[in-house]
């Protein structure tokens, strides 16, 4: 069992990590955009769920989000002005190709990249770039079905070769997939993301088609990016079982295995875990032949998002694992209600060192989501998000004192956005945005942040 107990915090500072070490923060396309009809964008899989009833809490749609679209200089001013030296964003497949394949991208898509990726470049900002955080072109999704099929791990291919042959001459560091777990298992079993499907058969098989894609992308980018650092992003949680008993011990391991084994051990080599697959039998995603030796390409990097720990109770005849995530009394929870938990970072973190020795491990998300409260003089305080920042990069450091090679922390996120199915309800941002007006005001863990980064 874990305690939730958070790293003793004597007086943490940026001096306390490398000079070299990565501080940024994080956003993605569809999230901040907007813009959804301009520069020749075609409609996303997240376009389309947004318009079906009932899917977003608050009925809303990233249709204008942030505005990023127009206004990124401000945006990335933002960045800047908070000390960063890097910064994580995501680029939308269909601005590059509003079909999600053709014979040639579209010119006003990627020149609105290259204006951004130059904007970073002019304010200091390393730009890491995410070439897949989840907005899927529709077109694909009605042509073949979207990540069901092979033939979009082609189409990823096409897409990847475009955007690596016309930024990689300034952008170094690439990360193919965003999250591989949350397109497959919210999207494609749970039905409460974009595309909307609840079939776990066929989350198994999105989820095999993303991996793939990710091993095929990696020599590809490497051969049209010199000198390229590219690795993949994963959503990961340390596993502890809700009692001593042999049975929820055993539910623990049978949910370790399926949401954070079977990303890793095929990443590193270990095809998928054998005792997940054989609990699944014929539910078991189709391989063919060279499949496992694709998907474990070398990476030079593994990005990992934490939010909060995990308990698992033995839950028989709940799903094929039979097992069933349970909440803990008394525990500190953010306003999405999930478990606040700095030391499951470190126990994350040192796992993963332990049993997938990851060359090199960056923090690409994590962050919290609380009830802002807005001063009369208009400044916005966010003493639990402070608290909260603060307490993880303690842990951040206890995990590099143990020996595990963490070298940079994005924190999630630059701005308050469309939070997927909770719209725009779930504010995570270091920066406040009132999304009448587009006024941007940063908060009071923004000022701590940049405050730490300062020195």
């Amino acid at each position: 069992m874990t305690t939730f107990a958070s790293p003793e915090l004597p007086g943490i500072r940026r001096s306390d990590f490398p000079p070299d070490f990565r501080w940024g923060c994080s956003t993605s396309s569809y999230q901040i955009e907007g813009a959804i009809h301009e520069g020749g964008r075609g409609e996303s899989i997240w376009d389309r769920f947004c318009r079906t009833p009932r899917h977003i809490r608050d009925g809303s749609s990233g249709a204008v989000a942030c505005d990023h679209y127009h206004r990124w200089p401000q945006d990335l001013d933002l960045a800047r002005d908070l000390g960063v030296n890097a910064y994580r964003f995501s680029i939308a497949w269909p601005r590059v190709f509003p079909q999600g394949r053709g014979e040639r991208p579209n010119e006003a898509g990627l020149a609105f990249y290259d204006r951004l990726v130059d904007g970073m470049l002019e304010r200091g900002l390393e730009p890491w770039a995410t070439l897949y955080h989840w907005d899927l072109p529709q077109a694909l999704q009605e042509a073949h079905g979207g990540w069901a099929s092979r033939d979009t791990v082609a189409a990823f291919l096409e897409y990847t070769d475009a955007v690596t042959r016309r930024l990689g001459d300034r952008i170094k560091h690439w990360i193919t997939h965003n999250e591989p777990w949350c397109t497959a298992f919210l999207g494609h079993h749970e039905g409460n993301h974009a595309p909307g499907i609840m079939n776990y058969r066929t989350a198994l098989q999105v989820c095999h088609h993303l991996l793939l894609s990710h091993g095929l992308a990696v020599p590809q980018i490497r051969a049209n990016v010199a000198g390229a650092q590219v690795g993949i992003t994963l959503s990961l949680h340390p596993i502890f079982p809700a009692s001593d008993s042999l049975a929820d011990q055993a539910a623990a391991m049978r949910h370790d295995g399926s949401r954070n084994r079977w990303f890793l051990d095929p990443l590193y080599g270990r095809h998928y875990p054998a005792d997940v697959v054989a609990r699944l039998g014929d539910l078991a995603p189709i391989v063919q032949r060279g499949d496992f030796e694709a998907m474990a390409a070398p990476t030079d990097f593994l990005g990992v998002n934490y939010y909060f720990p995990e308990v698992v109770a033995d839950a028989p005849g709940h799903g094929p694992l039979a097992t069933q995530v349970v909440e803990q009394p008394g525990v500190e929870r953010t306003a999405f209600g999930w478990p606040v938990s700095p030391q499951g970072m470190v126990d994350l973190l040192t796992r993963i060192q332990r049993d997938w020795a990851p060359a090199r491990v960056y923090l690409t998300e994590n962050g919290s989501t609380y009830d802002d409260v807005v001063l009369p003089d208009g400044r916005i305080e966010d003493t639990q998000r402070r608290s909260y920042l603060e307490r993880h990069l303690a842990a951040a450091r206890q995990a590099r004192d143990a020996g595990v090679p963490l070298e940079g922390y994005f924190a999630w996120s630059l701005l308050d956005n469309f939070e997927w199915a909770e719209g725009y309800v779930r504010r995570f941002g270091l920066t406040h945005v009132d999304y009448t007006t587009q006024r941007r005001t940063l908060k009071a863990s923004g000022r701590w942040y940049a405050g730490f980064l300062a020195g």
